[in-house]
């Protein structure tokens, strides 16, 4: 429901559009001049005015910068008759949302009051998004809201005092480091160094080496002495990402290390004594893989003393508003206004599946950022990939392109053609014309004259 001041000197559409817009369910208030509706705007917010333009002392125009004024989320819609389109284009310009030209059906305007409405609810939306987040503590780098984020971030805060292995799984994308280092800063380990380590981005002949470390000459290419990760983690965190690529030679290391406290370096036999937490992740399966011969079972409870699940972005929509926020606000150019989201592009953002989850969502919303440029978010601004998906899935294929009119000016745009088409058939005969359209000459004048079809532009048809 919308929140409606409707300024018109005609009676009979005060009557006709205000019944109208009542039946939809909007609260409406109707005055019959501009002066009225001035004294209004400046008491009362109005979610949505609807003007004439030309009335006797304040007119359409003056109403529109005055409740822009007053309230700039207040959005303005005017109604004006053919010879005065100009007046209402150039309103657009100034910051007008749309415009109706007389006459107009009542169920047109309900129809936009309704895409209207989208626009109010996804701005409201998208506010408290933007009050929670800046709630939040300035260093809390996990945004989410919702009742399983919420286990999740309980579940952290009660492990993360203990120096027990973690291990973190979710799909690719969800935040799994985001998680460790959280549980890192929440330990009695925070003073001490966080180091984290990628086990897919080194092959398995220098995986071992960037673990443990090596001494110089321990193998090809290795010139001088080396610290491995395990050393420069010594008195805080080590994060092993991506824990089910490391080879089995490795994995046998990696136990040692986890049951003793100490490691050799590649090249030589002294042991190196450390004090290490280590938090693992994985998207894969690591039972399956243990099954499979590929991942050994007694590494798999040494990592997973405590384990962490993430949930994927779908099973979290909730968050969808917190999240985009949160990007718009880390993408968008400092000391410039957020840009909104039109609800046609929510509506995409809203129905996907998000297989990347939140690293994917950042990569949409960053794309849709730079390319509207301080501009509302719209479908051209969205990566292709996440139209083209919601276009596929669209109701019997319907498509969701941008240029899609309403019903209502298609209807009226055809009306028109078929006009102009029975007239040129006609030779320019309206006798003729109205007998073959089956309509009276009276009715036919009334429908030209609502088309802003003369004499001139029927010869030049």
């Amino acid at each position: 429901m919308l929140d409606l001041l409707l300024v018109d000197d005609e009676p009979t559409i005060r009557l006709v559009v205000g019944d109208t817009l009542r039946e939809a369910g909007h609260r409406v208030t109707i005055v019959e001049d501009g002066a009225a509706a001035q004294r209004l705007l400046s008491e009362h917010r109005y979610d949505v005015l609807v003007t004439d333009v030309r009335m006797p002392h304040v007119d359409g125009l003056t109403l529109l910068h005055l409740a822009r004024q007053n309230h700039a989320d207040t959005d303005v819609i005017l109604i004006t008759a053919y010879g005065a389109v100009s007046d209402a284009v150039d309103a657009l310009k100034e910051g007008a949302l749309d415009y109706l030209t007389k006459p107009f059906d009542p169920d047109e305007l309900v129809v936009r009051l309704a895409r209207v409405a989208e626009r109010h609810t996804l701005r409201r939306e998208l506010a408290s998004a933007r009050a929670a987040l800046a709630a939040r503590r300035s260093d809390d780098d996990i945004v989410g809201r919702s009742p399983i984020m919420e286990r999740l971030l309980d579940r952290i805060g009660t492990i993360a005092e203990s120096d027990a292995p973690v291990l973190i799984a979710g799909d690719s994308g969800t935040g799994k480091e985001l998680v460790a280092r959280r549980l890192h800063d929440l330990s009695g380990r925070r003073a001490g160094p966080f180091v984290a380590v990628n086990c897919a981005a080194f092959p398995e002949t220098l995986l071992e080496a960037e673990l443990f470390g090596h001494d110089k000459g321990a193998f090809t290419g290795a010139i001088k002495k080396r610290d491995g990760r395990f050393k420069a983690a010594h008195g805080g965190t080590l994060f092993l990402d991506e824990v089910a690529e490391i080879p089995l030679m490795a994995q046998a290391k990696l136990l040692r290390v986890l049951q003793s406290g100490s490691f050799e370096p590649l090249g030589t036999n002294v042991p190196v004594k450390v004090d290490v937490r280590v938090i693992s992740a994985t998207h894969r399966n690591l039972r399956q893989l243990i099954a499979e011969g590929r991942f050994r079972e007694d590494l798999y409870y040494r990592l997973n003393v405590l384990g962490v699940a993430i949930p994927p972005l779908r099973d979290r929509r909730s968050d969808l508003p917190l999240l985009v926020e949160h990007f718009l606000q880390t993408y968008s150019p400092p000391g410039q206004p957020l840009p909104m989201i039109a609800p046609r592009a929510w509506a995409v953002l809203s129905a996907h599946d998000f297989p990347g989850n939140v690293r994917e969502l950042q990569h949409a919303v960053h794309h849709a950022v730079v390319l509207a440029r301080g501009r509302e978010i719209d479908l051209e601004h969205l990566p292709p990939e996440l139209v083209g998906d919601a276009r596929a899935h669209a109701p019997n294929g319907m498509d969701t392109d941008a240029h899609l009119q309403p019903l209502g000016p298609a209807m009226r745009a055809f009306e028109r053609e078929y006009l102009l088409r029975a007239l040129r058939l006609s030779s320019g005969k309206r006798q003729v014309a109205a007998d073959a359209l089956g309509i009276s000459r009276k009715n036919l004048w009334e429908k030209l004259r609502a088309h802003g079809i003369t004499d001139a532009n029927d010869m030049e048809e």
